[in-house]
C-alpha cells in the first residue's frame, strides 16, 4: 500500500486532500505540529511534525512514498514559506519521497492573461516572488535528480470545512442577511478551484505517476465563472434572490498602511480586477476525465460546509423531522 504524508492536515486544504486519499484506499499519515487530526480523517495516522524544524519534519516522514505539501502560513508571514519549503525538500530527500504541491496563478502577476496555459512567470507583488522562488527550487531539485515534483496549479479555493477562503469570508459572509458581496466586477471571470474535486484530481495523479516525469506542472481548470454566475448558483441553493453589494475596496486600502492583513489583501487585489481562467490538456492526458462538481452542486455543497443553510439541508432535517 502506498504511504503518504499530508503535511498541514489541519488547514483546509490539507484536510480535504487527506480525506480524498483515504478513501482511496492509500496509507496516509496526517502530520501537523500538534500531532492531533480532525475526526474525520478517521483512518490516517496522527503524526506531530513542525514544518519549520527540519528533523523533526525528516522524523515524521519517515518511509512515506509520497509528502504532500499543504503548509500554509498566516497571510502575513510569508516569510516562512521558503524556509519550509526547504525543509520539505530535505524531507523528500531524506526520505525517498515524491513531492505533490498545491501551486497558485500569483506567479503570473497583475499583467495576468485571460486565459493561462503555458505562460512565462512575471511576478509583480512579494507573494508572487516568493511563489516562484519555490517553484525554482523545486525544479532545481528535480533537475539535480534528488526530488520528484508534481505541482497541480489552481484558483481561489472554495468548498470543503474550514474557514479562510475569499468564498465565506467575503462572497458568502452576509448571506445569511439575504447579501450576495461581490469582490471585483460582477461580469469579470474568476477562477475558482472547488476543494474536493482539486483533492480527487491529486489522487488522479498519484495513481498515474508512471505516466508523469520527473518535474511536471499541471493546470487544474476547475470554475472559471463571473460573480453573476456564483450568485445565481447560491440563489438557487438557497432558494431565494439575493442582493448584489460590491467589496468596499477603498476601505481597505485606506486601512491598509496600518493593518497588516489588509495591506496583503490589497496588494494582491489585481486577482479580482484582471480576468483569468486555467486551462490543461495535459492533466485529461493524465488521468482521463477530470473532477468536476457541477458549479449549482459544488456552491450549494460550499455553503453548507460554512453551516449555511440550503434548500437541501433545510429538506434533510424536514424528512427527518417527521
Amino acid at each position: 500500500m502506498t504511504t503518504i504524508a499530508i503535511l498541514g492536515a489541519n488547514g483546509r486544504l490539507g484536510r480535504t486532500v487527506a480525506k480524498a486519499f483515504i478513501d482511496a484506499g492509500y496509507d496516509v499519515r496526517a502530520v501537523t505540529r500538534s500531532g492531533k487530526v480532525p475526526a474525520e480523517l478517521k483512518g490516517a495516522t496522527a503524526i506531530a511534525g513542525d514544518a519549520l524544524d527540519r528533523a523533526a519534519l525528516i522524523r515524521a516522514t519517515e518511509s512515506v512514498d509520497i509528502i504532500f505539501n499543504g503548509l500554509n502560513p498566516l497571510y502575513t508571514d510569508w516569510s516562512k514559506c521558503l524556509p519550509m519549503a526547504e525543509n520539505v525538500m530535505a524531507a523528500c530527500r531524506a526520505n525517498g519521497a515524491l513531492h505533490l504541491f498545491p501551486g497558485t496563478v500569483y506567479n503570473y502577476g497583475s499583467q495576468m492573461p485571460a486565459v493561462i496555459a503555458d505562460t512565462p512567470f512575471r511576478p509583480t507583488t512579494e507573494k508572487g516572488r516568493i511563489r516562484v522562488a519555490m517553484e525554482d527550487l523545486f525544479r532545481r531539485e528535480a533537475d539535480a535528480g534528488r526530488v520528484r515534483t508534481i505541482l497541480l496549479r489552481a484558483g481561489d479555493f472554495f468548498g470543503g470545512t474550514g474557514s479562510g477562503s475569499w468564498f465565506d469570508l467575503v462572497v458568502a459572509a452576509k448571506m445569511t442577511k439575504g447579501v450576495y458581496t461581490a469582490p471585483g466586477p460582477v461580469d469579470l471571470v474568476h477562477e475558482w478551484a472547488y476543494l474536493p474535486d482539486l483533492a480527487k484530481t491529486f489522487v488522479g495523479l498519484a495513481d498515474n505517476l508512471d505516466k508523469l516525469g520527473f518535474y511536471e506542472a499541471l493546470n487544474f481548470p476547475g470554475h472559471a465563472v463571473t460573480d453573476l454566475q456564483l450568485k445565481a448558483a447560491a440563489e438557487k441553493a438557497l432558494g431565494r434572490s439575493l442582493k448584489l453589494t460590491s467589496m468596499p475596496w477603498w476601505v481597505l486600502r485606506a486601512g491598509s498602511p496600518f493593518v497588516a492583513m489588509w495591506r496583503e489583501i490589497v496588494s494582491m487585489s489585481y486577482l479580482r480586477f484582471e480576468p483569468h481562467r486555467l486551462v490543461s490538456g495535459r492533466l485529461e492526458s493524465v488521468i482521463g476525465t477530470i473532477p468536476h462538481t457541477p458549479l449549482e452542486n459544488a456552491v450549494s455543497e460550499a455553503l453548507e460546509d460554512i453551516g449555511i443553510a440550503t434548500i437541501k439541508t433545510t429538506q434533510k432535517a424536514a424528512q427527518q423531522g417527521t
